[in-house]
């Protein structure tokens, strides 16, 4: 995997090329010099977070020929008072939509997530608690 980013020269503005040929723009907050045009990195980081956790109910749900129709997933980070201010606590509440989802199958999907599959989870998980809930939506 790679990536590259760069600053743009415009306060605190830095554009990211992925590897997989996608850009993106981060920004910082206007306190530390940026103008507020984009995510901060440590957003983006707890998005990335979310995204692959959310990937990884999906397709295991969609692999256990679940009737699963939406996945929406908010997440409440805490981060450490003092340098560097690492995420110390991360709340996951996943809205699982579908038709007749029981709930033993959307808890397995997400504690395989949890415990195998979500990368980006269980690294942060070195300096955060993790905690986990769910709803269940018919649709």
């Amino acid at each position: 995997m790679e990536c590259k980013v760069k600053w743009t020269g415009d306060g605190m503005s830095f554009v990211a090329e992925t590897g997989s040929n996608h850009a993106l723009v981060m920004d910082g907050a206007p306190e530390a010099g940026g103008r507020n045009l984009a995510p901060r990195p440590m957003e983006l980081l707890l998005a990335g977070t979310g995204g692959c956790a959310a990937f990884d109910v999906v397709l295991i749900l969609k692999k256990g020929r679940h009737a699963v129709t939406g996945c929406e997933v908010s997440l409440q980070a805490e981060r450490a008072e003092a340098e560097p201010r690492v995420f110390t606590h991360i709340h996951f509440h996943f809205r699982v939509s579908g038709k007749q989802l029981k709930q033993d199958a959307v808890a397995r999907a997400i504690e395989l997530s949890k415990d195998k599959y979500c990368s980006a989870s269980i690294m942060l998980g070195k300096t955060a608690t993790i905690t986990h809930d769910f709803e269940i939506v018919e649709s």
